[in-house]
């Protein structure tokens, strides 16, 4: 039998988006029982399929199953990302799989709009490893428009960008971002665009004490002080920047070259090509193209996550799929595999304790910790030669012409 409060959220979004289907564009007025509509216009478009696919919001088992297969698409395209990185055990994709009891009631029980939106921003993870850039950027875009947490990725995304293109080559790619935004929000923003801004680009909402998940252990006055958002703010951003300068940034150039085009840059960074990648995997943790780009798109979410004001329940799928990868992306000796289970244990353990208590929220806050911790140290350059080994294949080469 469906618990009680299975029809709570989605029967909120079904009632957001019937006043769309009713003809209302004005953004303000779009709402439900648990309050205004603070997504932007991406939500309404997909959530307005499934009200009508489901018979206004009716038929819950069928959204069920369509969530279902949502959940399978998105393991899919998690493991096809993490066999392009080739980091991570294959034991681990055990408990990705099976050991989250509060994942699969956030994809399949609650019908959350998180898991769309992760969804769609893996799939587009999956076309940057490609080199499909463009392609790339407008499936972010559309995950940005489902549900704004995805923007906790666009920090090392813009990095990437700057690193592959350079600042000239990167803003196109910007404006195809920026341009799908315009496109889906044009029907509110012709009616109300400061509406539409104001609610659905909302930074500075209040959060409810009562669903904290990592906050529980501070008075409810501290957490909802504006001083307190303040400090988050600026840890999250010298998080940023140190990972950006000491961490994702390999070349020993001012980070500042990143702004030129990659043919004009004195000598390349060593981790713009994948040759330079491979051969260089003395000097960082060793780490190939694909999983470079997975590993600061990662991180930067991470650090999104450990700042972040408030952790709701359904909030955990913003990086559950993420952990293994963090996890395991640093080197790992036979005897280090069972603590970083242990830690994914602890972390699933405190997303489960409901309400969250003192106790349950700071644990989570010291995985995370150990977990910033062991990405900070793993990645550390350590000396090594600056000349490439000699490979195999030239050897061979050698004999043959002997």
């Amino acid at each position: 039998r469906r618990p009680a409060d299975t029809e709570i959220d989605w029967k909120a979004y079904m009632q957001e988006v019937e006043g769309f289907a009713n003809g209302t564009l004005d953004y303000t007025q779009l709402k439900g029982d648990t309050g205004p509509l603070v997504y932007p216009a991406g939500f309404v478009y997909i959530f307005l399929g499934l009200y009508h696919v489901t018979g206004r919001g009716s038929d819950i088992r069928l959204a069920q199953y369509l969530f279902a297969g949502l959940y399978l698409l998105n393991l899919l395209l998690v493991f096809r990302i993490y066999c392009r990185t080739n980091k991570v055990p294959p034991y681990v994709f055990f408990f990705m799989c099976c050991a989250s009891y509060r994942i699969h009631s956030i994809f399949v029980l609650r019908l959350f709009n998180d898991p769309v939106a992760m969804a769609i921003l893996f799939l587009a993870i999956n076309l940057f490893l490609e080199e499909r850039w463009s392609w790339g950027c407008l499936l972010f875009s559309l995950a940005v428009s489902v549900k704004m947490n995805i923007l906790l990725f666009a920090p090392g995304l813009l990095f990437l960008l700057l690193q592959r293109f350079g600042l000239l080559g990167c803003i196109p790619k910007l404006c195809i971002c920026a341009l799908l935004q315009v496109v889906l929000g044009l029907p509110f923003l012709l009616v109300n665009p400061v509406g539409y801004l104001m609610r659905s680009f909302d930074l500075g909402r209040q959060f409810q004490f009562k669903w904290t998940v990592n906050w529980r252990f501070l008075p409810e006055e501290v957490f909802q002080n504006r001083v307190f958002h303040a400090a988050l703010l600026l840890a999250h951003l010298a998080g940023l920047g140190l990972f950006a300068l000491h961490r994702w940034h390999s070349s020993k150039e001012n980070i500042l070259t990143l702004l030129k085009d990659p043919a004009k840059r004195k000598p390349a960074s060593p981790r713009l090509t994948v040759n330079n990648i491979l051969w260089q995997a003395s000097c960082v943790c060793p780490l190939n193209a694909s999983a470079w780009i997975v590993f600061i798109l990662f991180s930067s979410n991470f650090l999104g996550v450990c700042c972040s004001r408030s952790l709701h329940y359904q909030f955990y799928v913003w990086y559950f799929h993420t952990l293994p990868y963090l996890l395991w992306c640093t080197p790992t000796t036979k005897l280090a595999h069972m603590p970083k289970v242990l830690l994914l244990g602890v972390i699933e353990l405190c997303w489960n304790t409901y309400p969250s208590t003192v106790c349950s929220s700071l644990s989570l806050h010291i995985c995370h910790g150990l977990i910033l911790l062991q990405l900070w140290y793993g990645t550390a350059p350590t000396p090594a030669s600056h000349t490439p080994p000699p490979s195999r294949k030239p050897t061979a080469m050698s004999k043959k012409t002997q």
